[in-house]
């Protein structure tokens, strides 16, 4: 790795030390990344850069605990989502499922089959199809939901989402797939061309 590219676990290393421009380094680095996350539970702009900073000063208040049993970015992504949750808890709001735009996911694949079509009766049934996702995902159990996301919107690894959702990697395939079952049975009238 060349030297003025210092991996993770090394600043985090530094950090713990006491060096903070270390810190600055990681902030630096993941910011973009925990505001896009951030932006599927949060609506407002303003709101969420309060939250995204709540999460880095969260992460560096408990660097000491983070021993490396993670990548540092699981390990922070799960404060930020659990910081996002407990801001929305705060404000009485849950977050909205319609807030993830499919048509720049190439990796949720229920929704492949609809991809290359371009009629208008075609492009409403996409789009009702793509309703039909959001709303079924709303309605899946917390557990569900996040697994769901964390793996078809975010691309996390089985095992990185176990560390996020602190559980074993059989559960988060358990939850996943109850989770793509429960979408694939509300949405298939909209892939078989039905209403």
């Amino acid at each position: 790795m060349p030297q003025g590219s210092p991996s993770d676990q090394e600043l985090v290393e530094r950090v713990q030390k006491g060096d903070k421009r270390a810190f600055d380094l990681l902030v630096v680095k993941y910011q973009y990344k925990v505001c896009g996350l951030l932006s599927r539970y949060v609506n407002d702009q303003h709101e969420i850069m309060d939250v995204a900073q709540e999460s880095f000063i969260k992460a560096y208040r408990a660097i000491h605990s983070f021993r490396g049993e993670s990548a540092f970015y699981t390990w922070l992504y799960r404060i930020a989502v659990n910081t996002a949750k407990n801001h929305l808890i705060s404000r009485s709001r849950r977050p909205s499922g319609n807030d993830v735009e499919l048509d720049n996911d190439d990796s949720f694949a229920l929704y492949e089959p609809l991809a290359d079509v371009a009629s208008p009766d075609a492009t409403l049934n996409r789009n009702r199809l793509e309703a039909a996702i959001y709303s079924v995902i709303k309605t899946l159990p917390e557990e569900l939901k996040s697994a769901i996301t964390l793996r078809e919107f975010d691309g996390m690894s089985y095992e990185d989402i176990s560390h996020v959702m602190d559980c074993p990697v059989g559960t988060v395939r358990s939850r996943i797939f109850r989770a793509r079952e429960a979408i694939e049975q509300h949405i298939r009238p909209y892939l078989d061309g039905g209403e």
